[in-house]
């Protein structure tokens, strides 16, 4: 059995939205970031990444942690890969060679797309349009992203997905990468087929439902 620790406010995301696509049964414990805690109160109240319950499991003290029948896993695309591995079907690799793909996926993933869109996401929040500042760093930021879209996008031209031409857990973890930078669509709409695969991902009934808890929980 699956034991999943996380909030939908976090990558745990990648692994919930594809714990929903397969109707896989899971533990959930909630675990927030102990960043997100205001005062004295709340953090003697809420489960949190620097509770020594939650350092137990993952003493990096970092969501998600999962585990799986005696296996412990601290990483968002690790964790998602396992389960569409084990338990995902057609989510998961059909052979080893689909395998190595989703391997490379994510790692472009967390080392091409996450780090520059994680950027204009920050710096959205800080200000957005309304600080100049802020408008330089989403611009560099944006720069750094054009020359992993423009691969995605010459991907994407000749496939609908991204392994295997099916939606798979490949497709999870980059789209939820990318989700970072949707805040800024200038820079997507120099992509068509980027933001019309990303559309068809965030379109599937699992990540509606995973959006719907996610803007249900507390900011």
């Amino acid at each position: 059995m699956i034991t999943l620790y996380g909030v939908y406010r976090s990558r745990a995301s990648r692994p919930l939205w594809l714990l929903g696509e397969i109707g896989c049964d899971f533990t959930h414990v909630p675990v927030i970031q102990a960043y997100r805690l205001t005062d004295a109160k709340a953090e003697g109240a809420a489960l949190n990444t620097s509770s020594p319950e939650f350092l137990a499991v993952n003493p990096q003290g970092q969501i998600p942690a999962m585990e799986d029948d005696g296996l412990l896993l601290t990483e968002s695309l690790a964790i998602t890969l396992h389960i569409a591995r084990r338990h995902g079907g057609s989510l998961g690799p059909a052979d080893g060679s689909e395998q190595s793909l989703m391997e490379q996926w994510a790692l472009y993933a967390a080392t091409a797309l996450e780090p520059p869109a994680l950027e204009i996401l920050l710096a959205i929040e800080a200000g957005g349009d309304t600080l100049p500042e802020t408008r330089a760093a989403i611009r560099v930021s944006a720069e750094k992203l054009r020359r992993p879209l423009n691969r995605l996008e010459r991907h994407l031209r000749a496939h609908d997905w991204l392994v295997g031409d099916r939606f798979t857990a490949a497709d999870i973890n980059t789209a939820e990468c990318l989700r970072y930078a949707q805040g800024h669509p200038e820079l997507l709409r120099d992509y068509p087929q980027v933001s019309a695969w990303l559309a068809r991902c965030q379109a599937r009934p699992a990540f509606q439902a995973f959006w719907a808890k996610r803007e249900a929980e507390p900011v």
